[in-house]
């Protein structure tokens, strides 16, 4: 397996601003939510300049339940006008399964993914689902690359992504030791679409943010052995819904999380083990969970007060989480649904 040893040593400006309307005007933070689809992923971020990024959306069907649980945070939360950038970060059904659908009622300007493969071997049906994501953005959605730099402007501070992986690349294993790589344990080759997922490093001042989809357990030790060149975190979107074929805790521990949001539904993901290795982060204080997992005991994962929906899928009100950075990047806080209350964060010093 080939690693992507170029990363670019100039940032270049990808995430275009759209002369289209923007959000309302804001108040110069960073917004991110979790939004609840059931098991699946769908991510939105909100720049301080109204810029808005997708990253995935859930699963088609179900009457449109994940669709309108997306457009009714796009439309109703954030109050935006359009989606600007609408990522893919692997081709399966319950990270893209919206795109079209909410291109065909709501303004959506760019479409990003890792490319688009001819067949997808778990997927006997890709051919045809995979032609309503052509016809929604034209045959013109643009691929990311791992080592890929971005910059994101704002009013103050700029936003810099890095892609870290994509399409079972990754990027040089620079900086320092991983002190935490000796542990780990290969498993078997992951030959499904999940290991060439799309893995993001997004950072607002000292604000690090990192979201790796559906990456599994070998590419993730990829990634951070036997150096760790991503550093230390504050916030992490727990990769795969929590499911124990990802969350490495060479990696996890190596990025040490302050918060972590697993974006699991009441009976996939939320595996023990992973939160286990989440909670013996050095720097842990929070893991949210978007649901509770209905076969783990209460003292299996996080207490009640960190779940923003604790029932089945039938009848579920779809609560989101929240976080929202300072305009300077020095703090943010976590809330769970509109009603919430908000918990401060200290964002974490720079390394040394």
């Amino acid at each position: 397996m080939l690693t992507r040893i170029l990363l670019l040593a100039t940032i270049v400006p990808l995430w275009l601003m759209s002369t289209l309307a923007q959000a309302d005007s804001k108040d110069g933070r960073l917004d991110l939510y979790f939004i609840d689809v059931e098991g699946g992923a769908a991510t939105l971020l909100v720049t301080p300049g109204g810029e808005s990024i997708l990253i995935d959306s859930g699963y088609p069907d179900y009457n449109g339940r994940d669709r309108d649980r997306i457009l009714k945070v796009v439309r109703d939360v954030a109050k935006l006008k359009q989606i600007d950038h609408a990522v893919v970060s692997h081709w399966h059904l319950d990270h893209y399964g919206n795109h079209a659908s909410i291109a065909a009622v709501f303004p959506v300007i760019n479409f990003w993914d890792r490319g688009i493969p001819d067949a997808l071997q778990e997927d006997k049906k890709f051919d045809e689902r995979i032609a309503a994501y052509r016809a929604a953005s034209q045959n013109a959605s643009k691929s990311l690359k791992a080592g890929e730099r971005h910059e994101i402007s704002g009013p103050d501070l700029p936003i810099q992504v890095t892609i870290l992986t994509g399409s079972r690349d990754v990027i040089q294993n620079t900086g320092k030791p991983n002190p935490f790589a000796k542990d780990h344990q290969p498993q078997s080759e992951d030959k499904s679409d999940n290991a060439a997922s799309l893995s993001f490093l997004f950072e607002f001042g000292r604000f690090r943010f990192l979201t790796c989809g559906d990456l599994t357990w070998n590419i993730e030790a990829q990634l951070v052995t036997p150096n760790n060149p991503i550093g230390q975190v504050d916030l992490y979107m727990v990769t795969h819904h929590g499911l124990g074929v990802s969350n490495n805790p060479v990696l996890v521990k190596a990025v040490d999380p302050v918060v972590s949001v697993m974006c699991n539904g009441p009976s996939k993901g939320g595996n023990p083990d992973v939160i286990k290795t989440i909670r013996s982060c050095d720097s842990f204080k929070t893991l949210y969970q978007l649901h509770r997992n209905l076969s783990l005991t209460a003292e299996q994962q996080t207490p009640a007060e960190f779940i923003a929906n604790t029932g089945e899928t039938e009848g579920c009100a779809g609560n989101w989480i929240k976080a929202s950075v300072a305009p300077d990047g020095e703090s943010y806080t976590v809330q769970i649904g509109a009603e919430g209350s908000p918990r401060e964060y200290q964002t974490r010093p720079v390394s040394k």
